[in-house]
């Protein structure tokens, strides 16, 4: 399958954001039996650590996985680093990488192509990862009534307002340097809302390491959060990172079933922004509306 997604993003509009957008639009299993390839100028914009996002999510659509064609982009992200060609080597190598494309004839079983134009910053309102809408969307009509119960929601209400009990930021999708990066830009100079708590966790101790030495905890103790341990953390409710039943939490991660968090946990999957949103304000807010973007 390849998924074309061409044209500017929207100003704070996220990696997350498209896959989320993606998968809202062919469904949690409209991926199943396919090897997915994300192409077109929007693909091609986004740094590494977003196309690994969206190839992290391919999974979540039912796809055996995703992949991205490498670009002067992955060859100045590779330059350099441990277990990497060195040297003649590295030159080397790319030169071989540059094959590794579809060919402009090149047929695939199906295809999909979205505008970039489309897609606001996404949050969930269901039990899987294609009951997503717009952050400032209603839900639809015709949502599941028994994810709707699970997560006391109604058909036709927006969730903008909606109280948040938690927020999680971090998971294989979202806990890269980047992420945390962003996150502390926006939350900088403000503070998190009395009635959340939430969770900063590195998605390994590289990077738990690079924001520290960034002074990514700083900023973040300051406005009144930790940078937690590196891990999965809350992403399946490892250890005490579990969401109590009934609570609802915005999270970064990749799965949102019911139970995934925590027993009866209800969780709302989105981007960064979204995310930091509700944790300044207690609820549910579109970032573009807090933070100047």
């Amino acid at each position: 399958m390849r998924i074309t997604v061409d044209g500017e993003l929207r100003p704070g509009v996220e990696a997350k954001d498209v896959i989320l957008y993606i998968i809202s639009q062919i469904t949690a299993s409209g991926g199943t039996g396919y090897f997915i390839e994300f192409a077109g100028s929007t693909i091609r914009s986004l740094s590494m650590e977003g196309r690994m996002t969206v190839c992290n999510m391919s999974i979540e659509c039912g796809a055996r996985g995703g992949m991205i064609a490498p670009d002067e982009k992955t060859f100045e992200y590779l330059r350099g680093r441990e277990r990497v060609p060195q040297g003649a080597e590295f030159d080397e190598a790319v030169a071989r990488w540059r094959e590794l494309y579809s060919d402009a004839d090149a047929v695939f079983d199906k295809e999909y192509r979205f505008d970039a134009a489309d897609i606001a910053p996404m949050i969930t309102y269901g039990t899987n990862p294609g009951m997503g809408m717009a952050v400032d969307a209603s839900i639809p009509a015709d949502a599941d009534p028994k994810a709707l119960e699970y997560m006391g929601f109604k058909a036709g209400e927006k969730l903008l307002g909606k109280p948040v009990d938690y927020v999680f930021v971090g998971s294989c999708t979202n806990g890269r340097i980047e992420d945390l990066r962003r996150f502390a830009k926006l939350v900088e100079g403000r503070r998190k809302a009395d009635n959340i708590t939430a969770w900063i966790v590195p998605g390994s101790k590289g990077v738990e390491a690079a924001a520290k030495a960034e002074g990514l905890d700083q900023i973040l103790a300051a406005a009144g959060f930790e940078l937690r341990q590196p891990g999965c953390s809350a992403c399946l409710a490892m250890n005490a990172d579990k969401i109590p039943a009934g609570k609802y939490s915005v999270s970064t991660s990749n799965r949102n079933f019911e139970g995934r968090q925590g027993p009866g946990a209800r969780t709302m999957l989105s981007g960064v922004a979204v995310a930091a949103a509700a944790a300044v304000t207690g609820r549910i807010a579109d970032p573009r509306e807090v933070f100047d973007m």
